[in-house]
């Protein structure tokens, strides 16, 4: 099958730690692989952010790379990037319109991507899967103010939710938040994230550490929902244990990063300074090293936007964890693989890490519950005897009736003809095309009524 992943602004071939850079790189690449190696032709779109990059790169994991002109190349914050989504899914339709390569199905990750993806997909003839990876309703509950994603946003996803062939949601939490947002339940089918346990194994060279001393190991991007400062005050209760953080720009540019030099500062302040160690990026292939290194992994968020894939990758090295009760986290980690504990509270985290640390024998067995599982036990229920640590990507494409080709393979013969339909209809009713205007705003310039919604209404499937 040809497949076109549209990935605005998370590049699968982008250097993971930065601002914008972290799970959907890697949920992309590692599904984009697993697709190409199942025997489906797969081409990952996503903005050019550099004038040097070429139009097309081949991916050693046999998957194409393309770099879409929208808006300048160079690297633009991904709130930025809403007005250039309509030139972005106008190059995607010139390009399969007048090229040999014309996809079956479009999955687009994000939502701007979906807002391309939909515009390029109804004027094409080519359905649409969605994923979101993270909401904009989530986004503002916990960030306020603070929150400087394009005003617009929640309802941009609402109108996707109802307007795509297929949502793919990742955990639990996600379809509850689209289902209080007028998502159709009926319209979404649950794919969790896999781990490459090609990568990360309980087996394998580690890194060094200091004899006698408990790692604790915490990964992410260095921004403050991720709850590095909730780990770092936590320390104060784990006495002897060190805390080591990956993540973030390369260790020589972490003098420079504002956040890092927070989590330096608090660690003074906590009196954990000398137990406290920022490694700055680390190349993911070498990622397996940390994670066996360490004794447990915290995933402290104060929100998760969806589903977190650092803590199914220490799992499949063989390492408990020991987490936020949030988002996806809920379903990730059982009783049989780490803790869950409350949001925001060190004290809480430090207990938890200081009664596991001080019982090496519940450690070992968390870590043989974190570890993976026979193929037998594979897609059993979230709270199960099962975590979701066993999904490994190729089962994300594969699992008979859960799997993303079993998905595609029950609606891709009934989808095509009435997306061919629908948008022969929307080409009459907007001359000009385009799901997105320029402008952000939700009006369609084309269409006979100016209350008229860009995004087509859902078709039913």
């Amino acid at each position: 099958m040809r497949i076109a992943m549209i990935s605005e602004h998370a590049s699968p071939l982008a250097i993971l730690g930065g601002e914008d850079a972290g799970g959907q790189n890697t949920h992309v690449a590692e599904l984009s692989a697993a697709l190409a190696a199942a025997g489906h032709d797969v081409r990952v779109y996503t903005r050019r952010d550099a004038v040097d990059l070429p139009v097309t790169v081949r991916s050693p994991d046999g998957y194409d790379v393309v770099h879409v002109p929208a808006g300048p190349a160079e690297p633009l914050a991904k709130d930025a990037l809403l007005p250039h989504m309509r030139p972005f899914g106008a190059w995607l339709v010139d390009r399969w319109r007048g090229g040999d390569w014309v996809p079956e199905v479009i999955h687009a990750h994000f939502w701007m991507s979906g807002l391309a993806a939909l515009e390029a997909g109804r004027q094409t003839g080519v359905p649409v899967v969605q994923t979101y990876h993270a909401l904009g309703a989530v986004k503002r509950r916990h960030q306020g103010v603070q929150d400087t994603s394009p005003a617009r946003r929640i309802g941009y996803e609402r109108q996707l939710g109802r307007s795509v062939d297929r949502v793919i949601a990742q955990c639990r939490d996600e379809v509850g938040e689209l289902v209080r947002m007028g998502v159709p339940r009926s319209a979404m089918t649950v794919i969790p994230s896999g781990v490459n346990l090609a990568t990360f194994a309980p087996l394998g060279p580690a890194a060094e550490r200091e004899p006698g001393r408990p790692r604790i190991l915490t990964v992410g991007r260095l921004v403050e929902r991720k709850g590095f400062q909730t780990v770092v005050r936590a320390m104060a209760h784990v006495p002897e244990a060190e805390c080591v953080v990956v993540g973030g720009p390369p260790a020589g540019l972490l003098e420079t990063d504002p956040y890092a030099r927070r989590l330096r500062a608090l660690a003074g302040s906590c009196g954990v300074a000398d137990r406290v160690r920022l490694v700055g990026a680390v190349p993911r292939e070498e990622m397996g090293r940390w994670y066996r290194s360490a004794d447990i992994l915290v995933a402290a968020p104060w929100y998760e936007p969806l589903f977190g894939l650092t803590p199914l990758e220490a799992m499949a090295c063989g390492v408990p964890v020991v987490a936020t009760a949030v988002g996806g986290l809920r379903d990730t980690v059982v009783d049989v693989t780490g803790d869950l504990v409350l949001a925001r509270d060190p004290r809480a985290l430090g207990a938890a890490l200081r009664a596991l640390l001080d019982d090496r024998i519940l450690v070992r067995v968390r870590g043989r519950g974190a570890g993976p599982r026979p193929p037998a036990l594979l897609g059993r229920s979230p709270r199960s005897a099962s975590p979701r640590s066993t999904t490994r990507w190729p089962r994300c494409v594969d699992r008979p009736g859960g799997g993303l080709m079993s998905l595609l393979d029950a609606h891709l013969a009934h989808l095509r003809p009435r997306h061919c339909r629908r948008s022969a209809a929307a080409s009459r009713c907007s001359p000009g095309g385009g799901a997105v205007p320029p402008d952000g705003s939700p009006t369609a310039a084309g269409c006979s009524s100016p209350a008229t919604v860009a995004v087509p209404p859902r078709r039913n499937t």
